[in-house]
C-alpha cells in the first residue's frame, strides 16, 4: 500500500479510530491492532510475502529468548549466526541470486568459457532490506547484552512490522522502538499536530519536488546520447533532488504518521545537501542505515583505529557493503567505491570529524568558505548519483563523459523554469528550517494566520504541480 494512494487515505483513519477510541486503554490490543494493520498494509502489495516477515519475526523472537537463558559462549554464537544466516539468507536469495549467477557467467565468458544457466523469475519483496536489518539489530543487541530480550511476542511482531516505516525505513533499532510498545500511550494533541505538519512537508517533498524532478531526470537519462553536457548536468541535478525529495519525503511521512499513534522514530535525514564535506554528508544522509553499518560492521572491524591499511580496508568495506545493500547491480557497487574514495582523504588527514556542527548556525547566510564547501560537496555527490541512476556502469561513464564535453557551456535543451523555481523554493525553506528535525518543525513562532496561509500554499502547490505518479524509489531496495 502506498502512502500516496486512495487506499491508504481510507486505511489510516480506520486504524487511527480503532487505536485511540476502541482500544484506548488496552495496550495489548493496541499492539495487536498494529500487527494486523501492518500485515494488511504490507499484504496489500503481495500477501504471499507476509510469510517472510512472520517467519523472520518468529526466528528472532525465539533466538532472543534462547540467548537470555544461554551462558555458554559457543552456543550463544551458534544462535546469533542462525539469526544472521536466516535473515541474510532470505535477503540474499530474493535480492542477489540472479546477480551472482549472471556475474558468474559473465566472468567465465571473459576467458572464453561459455556457461548457460537460466536465472529464476524472482520477485523482490518490498522493504525486505529494511525489516531484515531492523530485526537483526535486535538479535545482535541481545547477543551483546545491550538489550534485554522481550517475552512479549505481540510487541516484538509489532516492532518488526510497524507499518509507517516497514517498507522504506527509517531502520529502527530495537533499543529505541521496541520499549515503546511496552508503555501505555496517551493521545497528545501537540504530537499529532507536529506529526501532521511533518507528513504535510513529506508529501510536498514527494509530490511536488521528487515527482516533478523525476519527469526530467528520466527524460534526460533515457536519452543520454541526444543531449548536450549542460543538459546532462541538469539531468543529474534533477535526479539528486528526486532521490532526496522522494526518500526523505517518505521518512518524514513515516515519522509523522508514527506520532499520530504516540511513537517517536529517529530522524533519518538532517539536511544533507548543506554538508561541507562528504563525511558530514554521510552523517546526515539516510542516518538510520549509515549508523547501522557503523555500529554493526565498521566499528567491529576496527573502525578508524589500527594500521593505515586496516583503516583503508574498513572504509572500502563499509561503502561497498552500503552500495551492495542498495541493489544487485554493479552501478551501486561503483557508487559505493566512489564515495569511499571521496571519504578516504578526510579520514587519512583526520578531518572526517571537523564539520560536526550545524552550518552557519544562528545565521541567515553562510560564509563564502562554507558556500564553496557546500557547493563542492553537492557537486561530487551529484556526480556519484549518476552511477546510482544509470542503467549500467557503461551508461554511467557515457553520461559523465557527456557532461564534461565542450557542450557543457552551451544552453541546455531542457530547462523547465517552473520546476527549477519549485526546487529553489524548497531549498530556501530547508535552509531556513535546518535547525529543526525537519524544515517546518519550528514554524510555530509565526502567527497563526500566516502559519495556516503557509500550509494552504503547500497544499495548493501539491494540487497545482502534482508530478507524474511515481513509486517511492527505495521500495526497490
Amino acid at each position: 500500500m502506498l502512502f500516496n494512494s486512495l487506499e491508504f487515505f481510507i486505511f489510516l483513519p480506520v486504524v487511527f479510530v480503532l487505536f485511540w477510541f476502541l482500544f484506548k486503554k488496552k495496550l495489548k490490543l493496541q499492539n495487536l491492532l498494529i500487527v494486523v494493520a501492518s500485515y494488511v498494509f504490507y499484504g496489500w502489495w503481495d500477501w504471499r510475502f507476509l510469510s517472510l516477515i512472520v517467519f523472520s519475526s518468529f526466528v528472532d523472537y525465539t533466538i532472543g529468548v534462547l540467548l537470555k537463558n544461554e551462558e555458554e559462549e559457543r552456543k550463544r554464537k551458534i544462535l546469533l549466526w542462525t539469526s544472521i544466516c536466516v535473515n541474510i539468507g532470505f535477503l540474499g536469495f530474493f535480492k542477489y541470486y540472479n546477480f551472482f549467477v549472471e556475474s558468474f557467467i559473465d566472468t567465465f565468458s571473459l576467458i572464453g568459457v561459455e556457461l548457460h544457466s537460466s536465472t529464476l523469475n524472482i520477485i523482490l519483496p518490498v522493504g525486505i532490506s529494511f525489516y531484515t536489518f531492523q530485526t537483526l539489530s535486535y538479535t545482535i543487541d541481545v547477543y551483546n547484552k545491550k538489550l534485554e530480550p522481550t517475552k512479549d511476542i505481540i510487541a516484538f511482531f509489532a516492532f518488526v512490522s510497524f507499518f509507517p516505516q516497514l517498507v522504506a525505513g527509517p531502520i529502527e533499532r530495537a533499543t529505541n522502538l521496541l520499549p515503546q510498545f511496552y508503555k501505555t500511550r496517551k493521545f497528545a494533541y501537540e504530537n499529532a499536530v507536529d506529526g501532521f505538519r511533518q507528513v504535510l512537508w513529506g508529501f510536498f517533498k514527494k509530490v511536488v519536488i521528487a515527482d516533478n524532478c523525476a519527469k526530467y531526470a528520466n527524460q534526460i537519462f533515457n536519452g543520454t546520447e541526444e543531449y548536450s553536457g549542460s543538459t546532462l548536468l541538469i539531468g543529474a541535478f534533477f535526479f539528486a533532488f528526486q532521490i532526496y525529495g522522494d526518500f526523505s519525503g517518505y521518512s518524514d511521512i513515516a515519522i509523522g504518521i508514527s506520532r499520530f499513534f504516540g511513537f517517536n522514530l529517529k530522524q533519518n535525514f538532517a539536511f544533507p545537501y548543506f554538508s561541507r564535506d562528504i563525511a558530514e554528508f554521510w552523517r546526515r544522509w539516510h542516518m538510520s542505515l549509515s549508523t547501522w553499518f557503523r555500529d554493526y560492521i565498521y566499528i567491529p572491524l576496527g573502525g578508524s583505529r589500527g594500521s593505515l591499511s586496516l583503516k583503508i580496508r574498513n572504509v572500502f568495506v563499509i561503502f561497498l557493503v552500503s552500495g551492495f545493500w542498495h541493489g544487485a547491480n554493479w552501478t551501486f557497487i561503483v557508487w559505493g567505491a566512489l564515495n569511499a574514495l571521496y571519504f578516504l582523504p578526510l579520514l587519512l588527514a583526520k578531518k572526517n570529524r571537523v564539520n560536526t556542527d550545524l552550518v552557519a548556525e544562528g545565521k541567515y547566510f553562510p560564509k563564502l568558505k562554507e558556500l564553496w564547501q557546500m557547493s563542492f560537496t553537492f557537486f561530487i555527490t551529484l556526480l556519484a548519483w549518476v552511477f546510482f541512476r544509470a542503467d549500467s556502469v557503461a551508461h554511467a561513464f557515457k553520461y559523465l563523459k557527456g557532461i564534461f564535453d565542450s557542450s557543457l557551456f552551451s544552453l541546455p535543451e531542457v530547462l523547465p523554469y517552473t520546476v527549477l523555481a519549485l526546487v529553489a523554493l524548497f531549498v530556501s525553506v530547508e535552509w531556513l528550517g535546518r535547525h529543526g528535525q525537519y524544515a517546518i518543525e519550528r514554524i510555530d513562532f509565526i502567527k497563526k494566520p500566516l502559519r495556516w496561509s503557509f500550509y494552504l500554499v503547500l497544499i495548493m502547490l501539491m494540487f497545482l504541480f502534482t508530478g507524474e505518479d511515481q513509486v517511492f524509489i527505495y521500495f526497490q531496495f
